[in-house]
């Protein structure tokens, strides 16, 4: 690795399955600016067979051939997600490889993509109800009170798995190089084995932690197994222990 790498889950642009119905693709590196950091963390997608065959994507990483020959070998892509306005770059390009899928908003992110220089044409907007065409395999809710980035969050029934992109974050220090990194990440409170919502994400809800705890107990009760994340190591068990874990923050 060079200067402040951050290694990939290899193998990288296939599916691996969850569960059933349910699988990941790890993608390349991105870096974020964090005032006068670059800081690299590692991306995942998640598709979903619905109960129809068609397929749901959430989060889509960069597409590549193999990765697309896999995701048609499984179904018909049909719900592109973006879950929340950070989460939202690689869409536009599924959107050309399947014109006919319906490409789902969440709240801001037309806004920052065409701050960002990266305009997306998205057909619906996803609300905090499941809408008909996935309602029967998953359940979604708007994590209320943050006031930088809502972001949208999913449970799929079969599987017992809730999937998330940002409230929780979970890197591992193994596969940082750099020591002032990994220091960077603990301070950010997304280090794993105690990963969790980023700080300033956190310092979004001060004031309105009463919404949060509304939504984050509308999660407890969906009592999952599983949690995939976005970024860092996913919980493949233990799922409502580790959801009570990293949202301790709401208690203070």
């Amino acid at each position: 690795m060079g200067k402040n790498k951050l290694k990939s889950y290899q193998p990288l642009n296939t599916l691996k399955q969850v569960d059933e119905s349910i699988w990941i693709a790890d993608g390349e590196m991105i870096h974020m600016k964090a005032g006068p950091f670059n800081i690299p963390f590692t991306t995942r997608m998640t598709v979903v067979k619905l109960s129809g065959e068609s397929l749901w994507v959430h989060s889509p990483i960069a597409p590549d051939k193999k990765l697309i020959d896999e995701v048609n070998n499984l179904g018909k892509v049909k719900h592109l997600i973006s879950p929340n306005k950070i989460h939202y770059a690689f869409i536009k390009d599924w959107k050309a490889i399947y014109p006919e899928a319906i490409a789902w908003s969440s709240p801001g992110v037309e806004k920052r993509a065409s701050s960002q220089n990266i305009p997306v044409a998205f057909d619906e907007a996803l609300t905090d109800d499941a809408p008909k065409e996935w309602g029967k395999d998953i359940s979604q809710l708007l994590f209320k009170g943050g006031r930088v980035v809502q972001e949208v969050v999913f449970f799929h029934h079969k599987s017992k798995t809730l999937i998330l992109t940002d409230l929780i974050e979970n890197v591992e220090a193994e596969k940082v190089n750099s020591p002032w990194m990994r220091a960077l990440y603990s301070l950010a409170g997304i280090k794993d084995p105690d990963g969790k919502t980023p700080i300033d994400y956190r310092a979004s809800f001060i004031g309105n932690k009463k919404l949060a705890r509304e939504s984050y107990k509308q999660m407890l009760a969906w009592e999952p197994d599983k949690i995939i994340l976005a970024h860092g190591r996913w919980y493949d068990k233990n799922g409502t222990d580790e959801l009570k874990r990293a949202f301790r923050w709401l208690d203070k």
